[in-house]
């Protein structure tokens, strides 16, 4: 296939098109006008992308598939209102310029995957989120909400839609597992807050092939909760990632103590939670590589 993909240079962009020209598709990076442009390589090549502007380059006409990685990193640091409106415009601006663009190609591609996050359904405690359940009504379920909306509006041109709802994703490459793993080198580690809060993850190397599983499924279509089936609550991952490391989890770190350092990020991100379970892809035969914290951790960190 010819797969055009925005977001390329990320922690998750950056493994997909790895994956995907190893395979032999040919792989079209979108890339901004400010960006460094790396031309051609064994893993793809740069298209020039405007989203300002919706200009898309030549050598993405008769493109198969279309994966919408961009977004602006949410954890990153203390949220400002000016870091917020990037959030949003990063998302759901690109993704309404991409999906422009794209119905103005005479030869459309079959599908676009987009991605999304199961931080839409909102904080919700011990409640189970399927793709069934309703978004929630915070700024990251709204965030969620509006940029899903961007990408569904493919389906009025002929294109199949997946909105790809990624939780916590985990790789030694980057991600959210190394800040995770730094207090624990340093015996601090510990829970956040009342440890309560549930943890949705997903292997970088799962979420690869389940990326590549839904462009290549063609009944496989709208939200997808893009995480292992088995959830487990902050305490507990704690508690596992400590032991795969050889390391108390003794230390916890007070909810006080993580608004005063980073505001809002610290309810939205650390203390509240999702416990999500990915019931399309068991309907649709997914077989997970990693489906428990254990074996996924000690996968993750035999090399690290």
């Amino acid at each position: 296939m010819k797969i055009l993909v925005t977001g390329s240079s990320g922690l998750v962009g950056t493994a997909l098109v790895r994956s995907l020209a190893r395979d032999g598709h040919t792989v079209c990076r979108l890339v901004r006008p400010q960006s460094t442009a790396k031309g051609e390589s064994k893993d793809g090549f740069d298209v020039a992308w405007n989203p300002a502007t919706g200009e898309l380059g030549g050598a993405a006409v008769g493109a198969d598939a279309v994966v919408n990685l961009a977004g602006a990193s949410i954890a990153d640091g203390r949220w400002s209102a000016e870091r917020k409106a990037q959030f949003r415009s990063s998302r759901i601006d690109t993704t309404r310029s991409l999906v422009n663009a794209l119905a103005k190609m005479n030869a459309r591609p079959r599908v676009l995957l987009s991605a999304s996050a199961t931080g839409i359904y909102g904080d919700r405690g011990d409640e189970i989120l399927t793709e069934e359940s309703q978004p929630g009504n915070d700024f990251l379920a709204n965030l969620g909400k509006d940029w899903e909306a961007e990408a569904v509006k493919a389906e009025a041109i002929g294109i199949r839609v997946v909105r790809a709802r990624i939780g916590i994703v985990l790789s030694r490459d980057g991600g959210a597992l190394p800040p995770m793993l730094l207090p624990f080198k340093f015996f601090a580690g510990g829970k956040l807050g009342s440890g309560k809060q549930w943890m949705s993850w997903i292997t970088l190397e799962d979420l690869i092939e389940i990326l590549r599983f839904a462009l290549e499924k063609g009944d496989v279509r709208g939200p997808i909760n893009v995480i292992s089936p088995q959830p487990v609550q902050n305490a507990e991952f704690t508690k596992i990632l400590g032991r795969t490391i050889h390391r108390p989890a003794l230390l916890p770190a007070p909810a006080f103590a993580l608004r005063l350092a980073l505001g809002e990020m610290a309810d939205a991100l650390l203390l509240s939670g999702q416990r999500v379970l990915p019931q399309k892809l068991q309907h649709f035969g997914y077989q997970f590589l990693h489906p428990d914290l254990s074996s996924a951790l000690a996968a993750i960190l035999k090399t690290a």
